[in-house]
């Protein structure tokens, strides 16, 4: 018993800070309530660790609070400022042409970009108010400029893409020729048909009569025809379709002007009087923008009694011999109908009618003579009409179609 109380004693000596080993010994008691002395503070400091890691553990699940959100109006005003700009950009393209927005703005632009006019005696504070109004003024100015290039830059790719290649799309017409009047011929149901079937793919076929047609209009006009095909499938097509060389102009989509999802003929661009051409489709009033030059035709889809074609040549040979000094004063006697049959009809009826009888020492050729109105505005009064006598143009027409090649 006395041995373990000499190894506690010896324990605690240990325990106890150097200053207290250098003490003076006292008796045991004393010894015994220094040691206790000295290890309260130690005992503190753990329980106020303890305490502590207690309380961190308490209030690791709650998060800080955030931060107090700063130039949060200013940030809001100038999304909002945006935004507006913006809107007022896109309403502007679509409401308005780029023409109208410069002239809509530019008083406002050169009333924000003359300076404020100072007096020569007034103060530092109103001369630099002057500045400062001067400086802020330019930034819609500035906006509105910026607009108007950006949208100049847009809208000139666009017109690269929907506006004809050029304003002249035909060569300048030699002087000796300008009594020649210019006759315009859509390519697909028009003068030649494609179609495809799975056993033989793509296949194109000439309308019953288009040589006889292209071939006898080439010796009165100018022959053009305007397609609104790629040129990969114009060009092969005509190279078959006109071997004998009466087409003198090919012009395909990239003539055209695209319009609300179509591609048109514009035919002011043919660099052509306007007056002198005609333009003749299957879809002529649904696919050009001048409607008063149009001939329309029944589409040709594989019928092998079609005659369209050549029921068009006396109408077109007269015309050509004639030289109206506007054919759309003409064509628009003929509105709403079928122009080749109304041209019989209306020959038949002047010559019913007529006291006229053809000239038979007439040089002419030794064929069915017949006298023909001149039309025009005054084709229904049947007297005081200037009458010419013409023999009719006559052609076999060909009875089945003719495989043109594969494309």
């Amino acid at each position: 018993m006395a041995a373990v109380t000499r190894a506690a004693r010896s324990r605690a000596l240990l325990l106890l800070p150097r200053a207290s080993a250098a003490a003076p010994h006292f008796s045991t008691t004393a010894s015994s309530g220094a040691a206790a002395a000295a290890a309260a503070p130690v005992e503190a400091a753990a329980a106020g660790a303890s305490d502590a890691s207690a309380a961190a553990a308490a209030g690791a699940g709650e998060q800080p609070a955030p931060p107090p959100k700063r130039w949060g109006l200013l940030k809001f005003g100038a999304f909002a400022a945006v935004c507006g700009a913006l809107g007022a950009a896109g309403y502007s393209s679509y409401a308005y042409t780029l023409e109208e927005v410069d002239q809509k703005t530019r008083e406002f632009r050169k009333a924000m970009t003359t300076p404020r006019p100072v007096a020569e005696d007034a103060s530092e504070f109103e001369k630099f108010q002057a500045m400062i109004y001067s400086t802020a003024m330019k930034a819609p100015v500035a906006a509105i400029e910026f607009y108007m290039d950006v949208r100049h830059t847009i809208e000139d790719h666009i017109r690269g893409f929907a506006e004809p290649t050029s304003d002249k799309l035909l060569p300048d017409l030699d002087p000796l020729n300008q009594h020649i009047f210019t006759l315009v011929l859509d390519l697909n149901e028009t003068l030649v048909y494609s179609d495809w079937l799975r056993e033989r793919g793509w296949r194109t076929f000439k309308r019953p009569g288009v040589d006889a047609f292209i071939e006898h209009m080439g010796k009165f006009y100018e022959v053009v025809v305007y397609s609104d095909q790629m040129p990969m499938y114009v060009d092969p097509v005509l190279e078959r379709l006109d071997t004998k060389g009466f087409i003198t102009g090919r012009l395909s989509r990239p003539a055209t002007k695209y319009q609300d999802g179509k591609h048109y003929r514009d035919l002011s661009k043919l660099n052509r009087n306007p007056a002198q051409v005609i333009y003749i489709s299957s879809h002529a009033l649904e696919s050009c923008l001048q409607p008063e030059n149009c001939v329309q035709i029944k589409p040709w889809k594989l019928e092998t009694d079609d005659t369209q074609l050549l029921d068009l040549i006396p109408f077109l040979e007269y015309v050509a011999m004639v030289r109206p000094s506007d054919i759309r004063t003409v064509l628009a006697s003929y509105q709403g109908r079928d122009v080749a049959a109304e041209f019989i009809e209306r020959s038949k009826e002047h010559q019913s009618n007529s006291m006229l009888r053809a000239d038979e020492a007439s040089p002419c050729r030794s064929t069915r003579q017949v006298v023909i109105v001149v039309v025009g505005e005054h084709h229904q009064r049947r007297r005081g009409c200037r009458c010419v006598t013409i023999p009719l143009f006559q052609t076999t027409v060909v009875e089945e179609a003719i495989e043109l090649r594969a494309v």
